[in-house]
């Protein structure tokens, strides 16, 4: 590991939480290519026309998260670490 790579994990390891994922998120995006955005709104696009020619189904969040309870076991929800 280079001498500054070593310093600048030194130096954000002293930022706080928010400023960590906000210097995490933006070297995140500096990883994406100019492409990945043009990809994104393409998927969107697809995704969106699917649903307008009732290709899909959409299950409703609270659903979703029922199942993945159901399917994961007991997994603690945020709701009941105040508890």
């Amino acid at each position: 590991m280079s001498n500054t790579l070593t310093e600048l994990k030194e130096k954000a390891s002293q930022l706080s939480e928010a400023e960590r994922a906000e210097l995490a998120l933006s070297l995140i995006e500096s990883l994406d290519g100019p492409d990945v955005e043009d990809a994104w709104r393409i998927e969107i696009e697809r995704r969106i026309s699917q649903i307008e020619r009732g290709e899909v189904k959409l299950i409703p969040g609270d659903e979703v998260f029922a199942r993945l309870r159901r399917r994961l076991g007991a997994i603690p929800t945020p709701s009941s670490f105040s508890q």
